[in-house]
């Protein structure tokens, strides 16, 4: 799948763990569950809530190819930032 065919979701969270599993399990119903965003690829931290709510509608309002190019500024491959933040099942099940 290329970058162009993926669907990118912005928002403001303030807790990022939290948000990003409430992501991957599904526990929301929204867009993210609807075309199932379980990646996160990019995130910024910001001083406080109002800096937080005016970067978010400043990047819902670039291009797609400035938030791909910003995304890959720093995540070439679009590797899933979280991906160790959470434990692994499938270990958790072998292991018992």
């Amino acid at each position: 799948m290329t970058n162009k065919s993926k669907t990118l979701y912005i928002g403001v969270t303030n807790n990022l763990l939290r948000r990003v599993n409430e992501h991957k399990e599904k526990l929301v119903e929204g867009f993210t569950k609807k075309y199932n965003i379980t990646k996160l690829v990019y995130f910024e931290t910001t001083p406080d809530i109002n800096s937080a709510i005016k970067r978010e509608k400043q990047l819902k309002n670039w291009y797609r190819k400035w938030k791909i190019n910003l995304i890959e500024s720093v995540n070439k491959n679009w590797n899933d930032l979280a991906e160790s933040w959470f434990n692994n099942k499938d270990a958790e099940t072998s292991s018992a």
